[in-house]
């Protein structure tokens, strides 16, 4: 796996310029046409994380790796990609076309209600892609035009518009999105479990062989929350129904296939950045698990 995609980066592979307004305190925002970065002359997609948000409206079939998922998908969808997870997609038809904009954290700063990271589709593990009929095609072709022409006026206040386009588009998702899905805490066992999903994603994502996940028990995440393990224990299976363990161990695999398929970091330095003294404890951890050491995973 690459590193981390950073706005430079993206400006200098797709277009060998930089946009003035980069640097500025108000944050980063742009959209383009899709298919302007379509066809065998288009720079590819790698798979990596970036350090910007990018919501897409892609028509036609594609695949999109997200994480350690890979998803086909047809006719017209609307995505959304954030910092922590890495992806790429892949263009199956010479007719895919649609829209993009990204977005920097800061180009959200105290105008959303909460963090971008507390919205479903933003969030790790979240839902990313949401499938649209032809009316909501045209919904959503139509926010992406406005945010286009705003951003060529000179209207003095036309950031405080497309962001509001942008938030359109994020509640339009949540709509579509079934009720029951949505982010909710109605009790404290969930705002419990609320706190320690956070605690336990922000260790990752794992980006250099130097980093280290330490936090690997049900004790070390009660300790943080200053709760009893037994406590933290109940609070998390009933409201998910899997254990404190079961959450970690899903995680640390998650982030292990990951840095299998796309690095090219030998096995003990996987093993370390995880957490396992030995690369046998996590040869044998990887195999109780997914039934494949880690080389023959690596290599499937």
């Amino acid at each position: 796996m690459s590193k981390t995609e950073s706005l430079e980066d993206f400006y200098r592979e797709k277009f060998n310029w930089l946009p003035d307004n980069l640097q500025e305190g108000i944050g980063h925002f742009n959209v383009f046409n899709l298919e302007n970065h379509l066809g065998p002359n288009a720079v590819p997609v790698k798979y990596s994380r970036r350090d910007f948000y990018k919501v897409c409206l892609m028509r036609g079939r594609n695949i999109y790796h997200y994480a350690d998922k890979s998803v086909e998908i047809s006719g017209s969808t609307l995505m959304f990609f954030n910092p922590k997870v890495p992806y790429t997609w892949e263009c199956l038809n010479d007719d895919g076309s649609g829209y993009f904009c990204i977005f920097t954290d800061a180009f959200f700063t105290e105008k959303i209600r909460g963090n971008l990271t507390e919205l479903p589709m933003f969030a790790p593990g979240g839902k990313p892609s949401f499938v649209l009929n032809e009316e909501q095609d045209k919904q959503v072709t139509a926010l992406f035009l406005k945010m286009m022409e705003e951003l060529d006026s000179d209207y003095v206040y036309k950031y405080d518009l497309i962001r509001n386009y942008v938030t359109e588009l994020i509640h339009f998702a949540l709509k579509v999105q079934p009720a029951e899905n949505l982010y909710q805490h109605p009790d404290a066992n969930s705002r419990i479990t609320a706190v320690f999903t956070e605690l336990l994603e922000r260790q990752f994502p794992i980006e250099t062989p130097r980093q280290r996940f330490t936090m690997r028990s049900a004790i070390d995440f009660a300790q943080q929350l200053a709760v009893h393990v037994n406590h933290l224990n109940r609070a998390i299976k009933e409201t998910t129904g899997k254990t404190t363990t079961m959450h970690i161990t899903e995680r640390i695999l998650t982030e292990a296939k990951a840095l299998l398929k796309h690095t090219d970091w030998n096995i003990a330095e996987i093993a370390w950045c995880l957490g396992f003294e030995e690369s046998a404890h996590f040869n044998n951890y990887f195999k109780k698990h997914t039934h494949f050491n880690p080389s023959q995973f690596r290599n499937v």
